[in-house]
């Protein structure tokens, strides 16, 4: 019986130790998403982390963080504001650059004028895209939510005047027939001079302090691991892009890829801080109490 009850406590032993070390992570079907964490959650990588992960549109995790439902996840940067309490911005995964701003689009010939008497169709309210959108073009109230890929129809039908376009739809909407009115990474740059902040990793504060820098090394060795080795995360991208056509994917990870996945370093944190600071000025975010980075 000594013998049964040390074995059973042996394997509950193990069950905490697997437990504790496992940790639930948001990020989207977006080919940029997928090719980052291809390495971190199907253990490419030496480590005795475990990653379960759930495939998530930005606007939906944007919410679960409300309620830091996952340990780690993407987000919006503009969603992270009002959710600084929870969670922490990691140095890695981030999507962060120049000429990768979220576009306006139309079916018919429109001027930044016009947009205020349109109906526009956006990603979803807590997206930078919608943020960037309200600093830039403050005069647009009549707004409706869709899921990012959904936009460029709801522009095509007539269901909507404009549409604010992120992800893939960049590559796609001319051949669609449809027309940029507006970039507002190319205002973001005008503006401040500075890469444009559009989605980053967060983990939960209430992590220890130690598991949160592991954490943050093995999103770095998993960008790292994907650009050695390219090949390596194919499928996932593939089997999880809305847009399946390869050389879109490939675009995309052209774009949405690049130094600031692997570290946002000095230059990213300082556009990250500008993009909150400018936000808090025009009224459209909290401001923020404690540490954004790790």
């Amino acid at each position: 019986m000594a013998s049964i009850n040390s074995h059973l406590q042996e394997v509950a032993n193990f069950a905490n130790m697997l437990n504790s070390s496992t940790f639930e992570i948001g990020f989207s079907p977006c080919p940029n998403d997928t090719f980052i964490f291809d390495a971190l959650v199907h253990q490419r990588l030496e480590s005795d982390l475990y990653f379960k992960y759930q495939l998530k549109d930005v606007e939906e995790l944007n919410r679960m963080a409300k309620t830091a439902t996952l340990d780690i996840t993407k987000m919006s940067f503009a969603a992270y504001a009002f959710v600084s309490e929870e969670y922490q911005i990691l140095s890695s995964g981030s999507a962060l650059g120049k000429n990768c701003g979220p576009l306006i689009i139309s079916k018919r010939p429109l001027t930044l004028s016009d947009l205020k008497k349109c109906k526009i169709a956006i990603p979803g309210k807590f997206t930078t895209a919608n943020l960037l959108m309200s600093i830039f073009v403050p005069e647009c109230l009549e707004k409706k939510e869709y899921l990012f890929s959904e936009i460029e129809d709801a522009v095509s039908n007539g269901d909507c005047d404009a549409g604010l376009i992120i992800h893939e739809n960049r590559f796609t909407y001319q051949q669609k027939g449809l027309l940029k009115v507006a970039d507002m990474g190319e205002l973001w740059e005008q503006k401040t001079g500075k890469p444009i902040p559009l989605g980053c990793i967060a983990v939960r504060r209430s992590l220890p302090e130690e598991k949160k820098s592991e954490i943050d090394h093995l999103i770095r060795q998993s960008v790292e691991f994907a650009f050695n080795n390219p090949a390596s995360s194919r499928d996932f991208v593939q089997q999880n892009a809305r847009e399946m056509d390869p050389k879109v994917q490939q675009q995309h990870i052209d774009l949405y890829v690049n130094k600031f996945s692997i570290d946002l370093g000095e230059e990213g944190e300082n556009a990250v801080r500008e993009l909150f600071d400018e936000g808090v000025q025009c009224g459209l975010l909290p401001k923020l109490t404690e540490p954004v980075f790790i």
